[in-house]
């Protein structure tokens, strides 16, 4: 599913435009990207928890010409489910 087909299927199943239903999703998304840049978790009891995660430092090897390239510390994005949802996958 992406995120056209997620539009549309909330605004099937609520009844609400899909401009309305884009601008609600791009606002909730928009809204975990600020909360994440600034370090901050985003908790949705039941669905799971948006975070960031250190990544430290390692040595990695370019595949076309075998070299070592020093890969430098990153801050990624991470997700961890809630039960609810691990249930329901389940």
């Amino acid at each position: 599913m992406n995120k056209t087909d997620l539009i549309n299927n909330i605004s099937t199943s609520s009844g609400l435009t899909k401009r309305d239903v884009e601008t609600v999703l791009n606002g909730f998304l928009g809204e975990i990207t600020d909360a994440l840049t600034k370090g901050d978790k985003v908790q949705l009891i039941g669905f799971g928890t948006f975070e960031t995660r250190k990544r430290a430092a390692r040595t990695g090897r370019n595949p076309q010409t075998g070299e070592e390239i020093n890969i430098s510390e990153s801050t990624v994005p991470a997700f961890k489910a809630g039960n609810k949802l691990k249930e329901a996958v389940n």
